[in-house]
């Protein structure tokens, strides 16, 4: 048989590979490079496409597609789900054509006469090995189609055993869960109006037991900044020759999508990507495909100094100014002003919706405050929450149709506030204007915007009378809107912060130059919060604070050194009031400045590594970054909490080259930390004078014998090739 309709995509050692078959194409593979198959090979791989007939299933061999439905045997979660009036419920989309716009793409089109459908899969294979499915659905036939959902799915082979993904809660974001998969679906929906604290953030399946170094695993995001939804599914039957399904999309309220004659629902970008190399390899295709965007920054991430937990709704021009001369002394160069600039706001109960500045506590504006940081050298900052509004406001007195919730009565407050429509346009153009004059008259070169509450009863007040789901709309209008800021204010930076971590996705990172991970700045609770966000983002895009020695959302206390170690493995900033530092904080504050500038080349440019040692307790943790070429790195070995273990052992150093002579050094900076140790083993001692010369054998297969640290302390390693 002809082999001229197998379509292969392969990228950095990744393959997907297609079947262009009727009615609707199947996946033959999908996960480690099969090399350049030729016609044999391809028909060789077509032959064992096909699985058993069983026993009370199906006469004909069951097949999974690109857009699984029962029509094909098929009683797993289908691609999409909806009815025209209660009829077009079982569809059967046949194949219309295909396209190969490059090689790295593959663009289907189906059309389906039962739900009057036309259906197109682009799939695109980037040079990072992540693969991207974009989906449209677009209406043919008269009459409204209610879309109920649209799943992106692809197959999993038999040893894909285990799966994980997060959950969380406000600061203590993306905490992992592992578990086997078991027959059934492993379902997570979003239903929060935003990714969530708890957002499933990436599900991986993999061979059980797979770690940060090991194992093969497969993985999915779902790139949308609304409700969203992620699934696994395994039947008894497989999914053809495949054993289950791995997918996503975005969660739909009943109604929320009537598509009526030629009009066309997008669905979001689902993010696929294989690994062989474990977590970390996953890692790394997404970092490597973050950072191939034209729109990726690519001007140092600037020291930043936030100053909530600073002066917190307190501000006075005074104050920010000695602050601000302090920062600048210590090498901040990005100096951002948290809330309470604006009018009415002294807590969080009042103003939030009347963006123009307090003229009670700023007579003379914002100017003198940002004319003096851009005179000190610095960038200025401003915290905004543009998608909320308190009661206790002129806007919502003005507008309460502007309001984001039911006709018949509002639910609850969260944080004494509620979400406003960003879909109407009259409220969409006033968020626009206020923002962009604020952009414009105090040259702001940064923006932290904020969305601090889930979207409950989310819905639309229409003109009828009727309300309809609105956070479809609203992820919509909150993209055109960011969008709409850039392109007045190219330069314009925005992070995107959600009472912490609660919206972190490529959706909202095509628009936005960082995250705020956590509002904890607790370094105990930060190694793993950003190690886990690591699993997604490279550290250039995860803010990364220090604050003072009492954290403000847990209390505990902890030593500046840990502090600080914690802090440097991303875009590092500060959260303290520097005016009440004493000069030994600010000394070792500075020498921190200075070494984050020296090695965030590095840091935001090469490889994440993670140790898998073993440690269930996560009493340690090594983690690092090493040079692309891996003549450079920098290592944090960790210890969280004690052990029963009085020693470490040998542990090997991920990521380094095998064939090269390293010497290493212990940055001592930021402080040597105390040790529950008599004497450490001999090599810190060198390490700490000097530099200390250790063959890349010995280090990446052999390891170093850590040092016993106190717990909540942390050493720095660095490391250059000779």
């Amino acid at each position: 048989m002809p082999t001229a309709n197998i379509v292969q995509l392969r990228a950095a050692g990744t393959a997907f590979i297609v079947e262009l078959t009727q009615p609707v194409p199947r996946v033959l593979h999908w996960g480690a490079d099969l090399g350049p198959l030729d016609d044999a090979g391809l028909a060789a791989l077509r032959l064992t496409a096909d699985p058993a007939v069983l026993d009370g299933s199906i006469d004909v061999p069951g097949r999974f597609s690109v857009w699984p439905t029962e029509a094909e045997g098929w009683l797993g979660t289908p691609a999409h789900q909806g009815h025209a009036g209660g009829t077009g419920t079982a569809p059967r989309p046949r194949l219309t054509g295909h396209d190969r716009p490059g090689d790295s793409e593959l663009v289907i089109a189906l059309t389906d006469e039962i739900s009057g459908l036309d259906i197109e899969l682009t799939y695109t294979l980037h040079p990072s090995g992540v693969l991207a499915v974009e989906t449209t659905l677009t209406r043919h036939a008269p009459g409204p189609y209610q879309l109920a959902n649209v799943t992106t799915l692809l197959p999993l082979p038999r040893r894909a055993a285990e799966i994980l993904d997060f959950t969380g809660k406000w600061a203590r974001e993306r905490s992992p869960q592992r578990s086997p998969l078991s027959h059934g679906g492993h379902v997570r929906e979003v239903r929060r109006g935003r990714p969530g604290l708890d957002s499933p953030y990436l599900l991986a399946a993999g061979v059980p037991g797979f770690g940060f170094r090991t194992g093969e695993v497969w993985g999915v995001h779902v790139g949308w900044s609304g409700n969203q939804r992620y699934l696994v599914e395994q039947l008894p039957e497989g999914a053809g020759v495949h054993a289950s399904a791995l997918g996503g999309g975005e969660l739909l309220k009943p109604g929320e999508i009537s598509l009526t004659s030629d009009a066309a629902y997008h669905a979001p970008t689902c993010y696929f990507s294989w690994s062989n190399e474990g977590l970390d390899g996953l890692a790394e295709r997404f970092h490597n495909l973050l950072r191939s965007r034209p729109t990726h920054p690519t001007t140092p991430r600037p020291l930043l100094l936030n100053t909530w937990e600073a002066v917190y709704f307190d501000h006075d021009l005074d104050r920010l100014i000695k602050l601000a001369d302090r920062a600048a002394r210590i090498g901040v160069e990005r100096l951002v002003l948290d809330d309470g600039w604006f009018t009415g706001r002294r807590d969080d109960t009042a103003g939030l919706g009347d963006w123009t500045v307090d003229e009670n506590v700023w007579p003379d504006g914002l100017g003198p405050l940002a004319d003096h940081v851009h005179g000190l050298g610095m960038q200025f900052g401003l915290w905004v929450e543009p998608e909320m509004l308190n009661l206790d406001s002129r806007t919502a007195a003005l507008h309460p149709e502007w309001i984001l919730g039911p006709s018949t009565g509002l639910g609850p407050s969260a944080r004494h506030q509620y979400p406003m429509n960003l879909a109407d346009p009259d409220a969409w153009a006033y968020l626009l204007g206020s923002i962009d004059a604020l952009v414009a008259r105090y040259s702001i070169d940064f923006l932290k915007w904020d969305h601090n509450r889930d979207l409950h009863e989310a819905v639309l007040r229409g003109p009828d009378g009727v309300d309809r789901p609105g956070v479809h709309a609203q992820t919509l209008a909150l993209y055109r809107l960011l969008d709409a800021l850039k392109h007045r204010h190219p330069a314009l930076e925005i992070e995107s912060c959600a009472a912490g971590g609660g919206r972190i996705d490529l959706g909202i990172l095509a628009r936005t130059d960082r995250v705020w991970p956590s509002d904890c700045n607790d370094p105990v609770e930060r190694q793993s919060i950003q190690r886990w966000t690591g699993q997604l983002l490279p550290p250039e895009l995860v803010g990364a604070h220090v604050g003072p020695a009492r954290a403000h959302t847990t209390r505990r206390i902890t030593d500046q050194s840990f502090r600080l170690a914690t802090a440097l493995f991303g875009h590092a900033g500060i959260e303290w009031d520097l005016t009440e530092c004493e000069d030994g904080e600010l000394d070792q504050l500075a020498a921190w400045s200075a070494l984050y500038r020296e090695l965030r080349p590095l840091l935001h440019s090469g490889r994440v590594v993670r140790a898998d040692l073993g440690d269930e307790r996560g009493a340690t943790m090594l983690h690092g970054v090493v040079a692309q070429d891996r003549t450079a790195a920098v290592f944090c070995w960790a210890r969280l909490a004690t052990s029963p273990e009085g020693q470490s052992g040998r542990i090997p150093l991920p990521g380094l080259a095998h064939d090269l002579n390293y010497q290493l050094r212990i940055r001592t900076e930021i402080g040597q930390p105390p040790s529950h140790q008599r004497v450490a083993p001999p090599w810190v001692a060198d390490a700490t004078s000097g530099w200390a010369t250790v063959p890349g054998s010995i280090l990446s297969a052999s390891g170093l014998p850590m040092p016993t640290l106190n717990p909540e302390q942390a050493i720095l390693i660095e490391l250059r090739a000779m």
